[in-house]
């Protein structure tokens, strides 16, 4: 149960009731972490462009990364909530359950390239507290794993969604 009062269905705002409206339409129900956002239209809107863009949209990055990046960063921060449900959305834009679980184990259990497992490592640091240590060398790295640095900004623009995500679902209690 959520720690503040989330925004319910009939109490939100018209654009974001209408977005409600589709997801309603597809699962039936609204996650809290929607209820929570539709508290404030402007952080709505800003959330819901970037999961348009960063996750949804075909963009330099496969789905399959997209989705091991959430996945990761979602663990990595504790968030149980977000964990459940991108290994649903996963899932849903095509990775078989095998590939899921992989992810859940790491990324040293993840069946996928050498250079992929590197741009996930380097996700998972440049998520953490420490990430002001990051060096050229670093980013050098993840070029020399055939990564460009359109991809590179787009993986660390995802890790930095997912930090964001995990952090308003930690401290609102959600999922609890």
């Amino acid at each position: 149960m959520a720690y503040i009062s989330l925004c319910k269905y009939e109490d939100m705002q018209s654009p974001i009731k209408e977005k409600a409206e589709g997801i309603l339409e597809k699962t039936g129900k609204l996650g809290e972490i929607f209820e929570l956002l539709a508290l404030n239209q402007d952080i709505y809107n800003a959330t819901d462009t970037m999961v348009q863009t960063y996750l949804l949209k075909e963009t330099l990055l496969p789905y399959n990364t997209k989705e091991r990046i959430a996945l990761l960063i979602s663990i990595e921060n504790g968030c149980k909530m977000c964990v459940d449900v991108h290994k649903n959305i996963a899932k849903t834009l095509g990775m078989r359950d095998d590939q899921v679980e992989e992810v859940l184990q790491g990324v040293d259990a993840i069946s996928c390239s050498d250079e992929e497992k590197k741009l996930l490592n380097f996700c998972i640091v440049a998520s953490g507290k420490e990430s002001y240590k990051t060096q050229q060398k670093d980013i050098d790295a993840i070029k020399e794993a055939n990564y460009s640095e359109a991809q590179i900004l787009e993986a660390i623009a995802i890790t930095g969604y997912f930090n964001y995500i995990n952090t308003l679902s930690n401290v609102f209690g959600l999922g609890e």
